[in-house]
């Protein structure tokens, strides 16, 4: 009997095992928090539609729990679509790293509203506020990310009406959140996207041309 649950839990431990690679998010994090603050010159990419968007405060509860949200997407990828999974956490990866090195060389800012009031909502945008410096804004990691997994899901076997409707709205959400609490501009928002969209057309062609090659070495041996 002991035997069997021993068996039972390693079998287990391999099949949850791959969560562990998810430890990189808190690596991530710390990365995050060496480049969140002024350089040497800082720069705004303000538009006169971004300063015609209005502060709402309403858009803190979507923005607020948005890694949360990450987390929650991919962890279903994890049981729903494990391709999904390891692509996910590969983009966002390589996209949060390319920010970073973006934000060393060009660090941006967006001018922030004096928020007065003491209802819920005005705390917790002051939270936010407090806690993620006016930094770190060109490619918005909240917006790259929002989108990664709104891509990975309408691309997905495992897609159905419901989980597409639940992950595209709140991905959506998030992304508008970030205009309406004054975090990011429109720059922000399309240079992240596009940053997704440049990754997974590589993630895409690297292979093929890996096999394109293969096969062509193999080719010219039979030619021989």
């Amino acid at each position: 009997m002991n035997k069997s649950n021993s068996w039972f839990t390693k079998q287990q431990l391999m099949r949850f095992s791959p969560l562990l690679l998810m430890l990189i998010f808190p690596v991530l994090g710390a990365l995050y928090q060496l480049v969140n603050g002024p350089a040497e010159r800082v720069y705004s990419l303000m538009t006169p539609i971004d300063e015609a968007i209005p502060f709402i405060k309403y858009f803190a509860l979507p923005y607020g729990v948005w890694i949360f949200y990450i987390y929650v997407c991919i962890v279903y990828f994890f049981f729903k679509d494990r391709k999904s999974y390891y692509k996910s956490l590969l983009i966002y990866t390589v996209c949060a790293m390319t920010c970073y090195g973006i934000y060393l060389v060009f660090q941006t800012t967006v001018p922030r509203p004096v928020i007065i009031g003491n209802d819920v909502f005005s705390d917790l945008v002051r939270y936010i506020y407090n806690r993620d410096l006016p930094f770190n804004c060109f490619p918005s990691i909240h917006c790259f990310s929002s989108y990664m997994v709104m891509r990975m899901i309408l691309t997905s076997p495992a897609r159905n009406r419901l989980n597409t409707t639940l992950i595209c709205g709140m991905s959506l959400l998030i992304i508008i959140s970030t205009l309406f609490m004054k975090q990011h501009v429109i720059l922000d928002v399309v240079s992240g996207i596009a940053l997704v969209e440049v990754y997974n057309l590589l993630i895409k062609a690297i292979p093929a041309l890996v096999r394109s090659r293969r096969t062509a070495k193999q080719a010219r041996g039979f030619g021989a």
